[in-house]
């Protein structure tokens, strides 16, 4: 899929324009996680409320627009304005709202809009959407939508990636973090620190049906899009909407080889680095023998000895 970022007068264009079946009638569901990002706090809920109400408002169109309170309370609230005839919902967060939101939207085939304010935005930024909130929420209301694809580990759908190993025990431990306390520099202090603790798993993996790999590995990741967020690109050659998801399997090295591939995250050439297999495909299988730390758009997964992985080819319309 090629990559689209739009310049601001294409964003003022999209402002302005109508879009193909809707209406001043049409009911645009908006769920903001009030505590996303960096030095967020819920007293900001208040703010990103008021600008979704009037931005919406003043583009034409019905604003429903609901708070999250709670883990998994966006996909309460995204299954409730469906219910209630919303013809779009627009996710105000990071990659993990995304997450709790985009199951409904699958079943239901209701397209998504993003506001982008998590710590990394891994998804959006590969969508070339800005963390500006007023045109962000232009794009999301007035964006004719676009197919793209999803992935499903052991049953927990992602949009962005998976992984297994070391980025999910990163994941978990950044999960139990104050909401206020997180951002991309808690995120990679957390993973500086981890790196010096962690141990390595023995998995065998299997992509595509083909030959078993085993090896310790540091960490597996299965990537729809290219990166984790905030420029570290874990898997330079994937793409949103080829029909398949982009394979890493990162071997185990001393501590000081780890820091040294580092470098290949933000210079985006991770399928480079030595030790790093990366395949193209659209079903995995790994085992391990112990349960393996699992994490999907760095949400935690239930840990497990074995873990399914596969595509759903174009199953979430996005507008960007």
């Amino acid at each position: 899929m090629e990559r689209r970022y739009y310049n601001a007068d294409e964003r003022d264009h999209l402002a302005a324009k109508p879009v193909r079946q809707m209406t001043s009638h049409t009911k645009i569901g908006v769920i903001i996680n009030p505590i996303s990002g960096a030095g967020a706090h819920r007293d900001q809920g208040r703010a990103r409320v008021e600008l979704a109400r009037s931005t919406v408002a003043r583009l034409g169109f019905t604003a429903d627009v609901q708070v999250t309170e709670r883990a998994g309370h966006g996909r309460d609230l995204a299954r409730s304005l469906v219910e209630a005839g919303a013809s779009r919902i627009v996710a105000w967060g990071g990659d993990g709202t995304i997450n709790e939101i985009a199951p409904v939207l699958i079943a239901s085939a209701v397209p998504l809009g993003i506001v982008p304010s998590g710590s990394g935005n891994g998804l959006a930024t590969e969508l070339g959407l800005l963390p500006e909130p007023q045109r962000a929420l232009e794009i999301a209301v007035r964006a004719e939508p676009k197919a793209i694809d999803a992935g499903e580990i052991n049953g927990t759908l992602f949009v962005n990636l998976a992984g297994i190993g070391f980025d999910a025990r990163v994941a978990h431990e950044f999960h139990r973090l104050p909401a206020g306390s997180r951002g991309g520099l808690p995120y990679l202090s957390l993973g500086v620190r981890a790196i010096f603790s962690y141990r390595a798993a023995w998995y065998r993996v299997q992509l595509d049906g083909g030959d078993p790999i085993d090896q310790t590995a540091l960490l597996i990741v299965f990537a729809n899009a290219r990166q984790y967020g905030s420029g570290a690109i874990i898997a330079p050659r994937a793409l949103p909407a080829d029909g398949r998801l982009n394979a890493v399997v990162v071997d185990d090295r001393p501590l000081i080889k780890h820091f040294w591939r580092v470098r290949h995250l933000f210079r985006g050439t991770a399928d480079r680095a030595e030790g790093v297999i990366t395949q193209p495909i659209e079903r995995a299988l790994v085992e391990s023998d112990q349960p393996m730390a699992i994490h999907a758009d760095g949400e935690p997964v239930a840990p497990a000895t074995r873990a399914e992985i596969r595509v759903l080819p174009g199953a979430i319309r996005i507008a960007f």
